[in-house]
């Protein structure tokens, strides 16, 4: 076991877990912060995707000894009220049916609106490719992700 110092959502907190603990469950089972969803455990999927320093990872790979001193955000962090551009184009398109993928879809559509802040089509379904939704909303997903990119 070790002390790990963290930003995460702006504040710093501290876990005491073994190095090799995936952020998914730091934030999970020691932060109570279960927005950031367990799916395949090998970087599939995305449910579990969360930003370093703005860039979106699979925190079910990302083990907390390799953090260091990176702002973690988490969709719990993406904003305070839920009015990120991103979370009000989900509800204006009506993206959510299950719900489980969709805190990873955000913070990886989030990332993606960070490095590249008007993508192209061809730019969204690149960048999206990796992130699965069991329920199929990804024509959804992807006018959100134009609508959110146009308010910005």
């Amino acid at each position: 076991m070790a002390v790990f110092n963290l930003n995460i959502n702006g504040k710093q907190q501290q876990v005491d877990v073994d190095p090799s603990t995936p952020m998914l469950w730091v934030l999970r089972d020691h932060l109570n912060l279960v927005g950031t969803k367990f799916g395949c455990g090998v970087a599939q999927c995305g449910a579990c995707t969360i930003h370093l320093d703005g860039i979106a990872v699979r925190s079910c790979i990302t083990f907390v000894d390799s953090v260091g001193d990176k702002k973690i955000t988490t969709i719990e962090g993406l904003s305070e009220n839920g009015d990120h551009p991103l979370q009000q184009a989900w509800l204006e398109h009506d993206v959510p049916q299950c719900g489980y993928c969709q805190a990873g879809q955000i913070m990886n559509a989030a990332g993606l609106l960070i490095a590249n802040p008007h993508p192209s089509d061809e730019d969204i379904e690149t960048a999206m490719h990796g992130n699965l939704c069991r329920c199929g909303t990804y024509t959804r997903i992807k006018a959100a992700i134009k609508t959110a990119s146009n308010s910005e």
